[in-house]
């Protein structure tokens, strides 16, 4: 084997023999894990280029805002919406956003079960890339509603009419998936900032931030019974986590298989939404990692040993998600329904909006990532960011697909029609993205990205054994 290099030196090239992936950060200690990580947070001044980000996707979230407000007022009309297409960008956006928000989970609960020591050093990233994209996705259902401000009619909360939510309707089935995952997602974030929220506080020079990282805290004095009390916590809402990675996309997929809309009634949906969830949340992930390694100079710890992993996933849920694609074809062609040929027939060569963007969608998702079985493409971070760009524009492109195409060729020749997206339409989603942005931004200048106190489990202990605090 030949010996890996230092992990801040970026390859020029493939080595000359089979490589050993490594992700310890080599030529790092104790101390210097915990300066350079907190250092970010603490002493770097906050820069001209994180002031512009955050101006600019301020900008979109003060447009999302007036939007919103403006939606309130006038009512769902303003979007595109209409009969038979009654979900557009709205529901398009939504499952989008809830797809990007998997990768987090994967990334923590399933690797952390599976010991993936490759985990550590992007776990925190994409911890905080779920919080943010649940933040966004929870937002469009309550607009869609058209009444949002009756949206407590969707919980089971006890009433002097004793009337109860539809359990049977995939909104309230969407509301209970949705907020649960958020809510294990947003405690198993917390709980495994904890220990490094406990260096900022002991590390703060300014007793305004001490006491609001102590705070955060909850007490962390690095005893051994803290950390048994932790890793015992954090496990068991690992577990707890893992199965939700397939039953939140699940659940949001049947929102579309119990109906008979030809196009949508499908029993692949739930594995092949949960597949494309994780496809488009990976690509986000490597989206956010590659100039954030560089802006922050953490290449020694988020390395292209790291990113070249998460192409690899990337590569491999392409071919399940077109996997997927190619069932739907095979299902509708042996099914003997007139309704779904035509769907599909007018989805691939019908002369309307909505055939070229199937197409679209082929090669953003079927055919881009097929680089990646290239070793060298692999670890090139321009192309990895041009696919990542390429796959989450595929993936909302094929909800829209199956949203509008299904939608606007019902049963009834006499109910069809087209769907016109409106300005708004636009600047919804646009603006939902200046929301995500804002608080990225935000957790990147206030809360560790990297998890400190898993980094420093990686190094040897004094007897040479992995695992040293």
């Amino acid at each position: 084997m030949s010996p890996v290099t230092h992990m801040s030196n970026e390859p020029t090239g493939m080595p000359s023999g089979p490589r050993q992936p490594d992700y310890v950060p080599h030529g790092h200690d104790f101390q210097s894990i915990t300066e350079q990580i907190s250092d970010i947070v603490l002493v770097r001044r906050t820069g001209l280029g994180w002031i512009g980000s955050f101006l600019f996707s301020n900008t979109l979230l003060l447009v999302f805002t007036l939007v919103v407000i403006y939606l309130l007022i006038m009512g769902v009309g303003i979007w595109g919406i209409d009969i038979p297409v009654a979900w557009g960008f709205t529901i398009t956006d939504f499952v989008w956003w809830i797809g990007i928000g998997h990768a987090g989970t994967l990334i923590s609960a399933i690797l952390l079960l599976l010991h993936q020591r490759w985990r550590t050093s992007i776990n925190r990233i994409a911890e905080a890339m779920t919080i943010f994209a649940l933040m966004c996705a929870g937002l469009f259902p309550l607009m869609h509603l058209g009444r949002p401000w009756f949206f407590y009619w969707l919980l089971p909360y006890p009433n002097t009419m004793r009337l109860w939510p539809q359990f049977r309707s995939a909104l309230v089935w969407d509301v209970f998936a949705v907020s649960t995952y958020f809510l294990v997602s947003l405690l198993f974030w917390y709980l495994g900032m904890i220990p490094d929220l406990a260096t900022l506080r002991d590390r703060s020079t300014t007793k305004r931030w001490q006491v609001i990282y102590g705070v955060l805290a909850l007490g962390w004095r690095n005893s051994a019974r803290h950390w048994h009390r932790y890793e015992s916590a954090y496990l068991l809402l690992g577990g707890l986590a893992t199965p939700l990675v397939v039953s939140v996309h699940s659940v949001v997929s049947s929102d579309f298989a119990i109906s008979n809309v030809p196009g949508w009634h499908e029993t692949v949906f739930p594995p092949y939404f949960v597949a494309g969830a994780i496809f488009s949340g990976f690509a986000m992930v490597l989206l956010l990692c590659i100039p954030i390694r560089h802006i922050y100079r953490l290449t020694d710890f988020i390395t292209v040993d790291h990113l070249e992993v998460m192409a690899k996933i990337v590569l491999a849920t392409s071919f399940l998600t077109s996997y997927g694609y190619l069932s739907e074809q095979t299902l509708s062609w042996y099914g003997h329904e007139k309704a779904e040929h035509y769907v599909y027939l007018n989805r691939l060569i019908g002369f309307n909006q909505y055939a070229w963007l199937a197409w679209c969608v082929f090669f953003c998702n079927t055919i881009a990532p097929q680089v990646f079985w290239i070793p060298r493409l692999r670890r090139n971070q321009g192309v990895l960011a041009a696919v990542s760009l390429l796959v989450l524009l595929g993936m909302w492109l094929e909800r829209y697909v199956i949203i509008t195409t299904s939608l606007h060729r019902d049963y009834l020749p006499s109910s069809w029609g087209m769907f016109q997206p409106t300005i708004y339409d636009y600047l919804t989603f646009f603006g939902s993205i200046g929301l995500f942005l804002s608080a990225f931004l935000l957790f990147a200048r206030l809360l560790p990205m990297l998890s400190m106190s898993e980094l420093r489990g990686l190094l040897p202990d004094a007897h040479g054994h992995e695992g040293g605090r």
